[in-house]
């Protein structure tokens, strides 16, 4: 299968290494990003050599997955090229689909292409997956992050937050996960997962702490539902490359792929 990779960051990189070396039934056939010296350095750090495409079009024309990672303003696109050439694709920032639900719903009920999400930087969607077959009643997530790892976030030059003086865990934002996804494009990839997994994002409900004493990013969900109630925790290493990316994301997204080209599959 020939894989193309949009986005060669932290994320980008780390699917990158593994389909070079621990998945031989992918062949990472295209790479680009719109730094293209980004997209040179990666490949010159990969056995197997991709070809450094063009544009985003033409890596999803010539290759049978497309893997986005980089950045939620190109989901809109991908998605409408993947559902007119019937190619699979597989995306990180999963935030940038909320704005084309629409589409997604046309995609799933056409069945031209197969669209994956990653579960991305927390645990437990496997659970939610299965809770949704009944009623969900609830669904929460609280965010804890270093400040530094919300820097530039828009609701956080909007409303002038100088992270640098939080010396305590101080509660920045509360709301749904629409109203967070705007304020916060590129931390709370974690809040549209759930949406998209559970109740929506108008009833997802979301936390963002800014804690001065903590080096990893936290995730606690609380489900409630006919099934019970399910809690969970994740602490997460932040990525080396980037402070705003828990590493686990890059590690969810190499799990995905070696599920699809595993012939035996745990899990939902």
């Amino acid at each position: 299968m020939k894989a193309g990779l949009i986005g060669c960051g932290a994320i980008g990189r780390e699917i990158a290494y593994a389909i070079d070396s621990q998945i031989p039934q992918l062949e990472l056939f295209l790479v680009y990003d719109v730094e293209k010296k980004k997209a040179n350095e990666l490949v010159n750090k990969l056995k197997r050599k991709p070809r450094v495409g063009s544009d985003i079009q033409q890596v999803v024309t010539e290759t049978d997955l497309t893997i986005e990672a980089a950045s939620p303003k190109i989901v809109g696109e991908l998605l409408t090229l993947a559902e007119k050439q019937g190619k699979d694709l597989m995306i990180m920032s999963i935030g940038g689909v909320l704005n084309h639900l629409e589409l997604l719903n046309r995609i799933k009920k056409e069945g031209k292409c197969k669209i994956f999400f990653p579960s991305g930087a927390i645990a437990g969607v496997d659970g939610l997956n299965a809770a949704r077959e009944k009623n969900i009643q609830s669904i929460s997530i609280t965010t804890s992050k270093p400040p530094r790892a919300l820097l530039n976030a828009p609701y956080i030059i909007q409303n002038k937050i100088e992270l640098e003086n939080i010396k305590k865990p101080t509660l920045i934002f509360e709301g749904n996960c629409e109203e967070a996804i705007k304020a916060f494009p590129r931390n709370i990839n974690v809040s549209a997962t759930l949406s998209l997994a559970g109740v929506g994002m108008k009833k997802t409900k979301v936390k963002i702490i800014a804690d001065p004493n903590i080096t990893k990013n936290e995730h606690k969900i609380e489900v409630k539902g006919e099934f019970g109630e399910m809690e969970v925790v994740v602490r997460n290493v932040p990525s080396s490359i980037n402070p705003k990316t828990s590493y686990l994301a890059a590690l969810s997204a190499v799990a995905t792929l070696r599920k699809m080209v595993s012939p035996v599959k745990i899990g939902t």
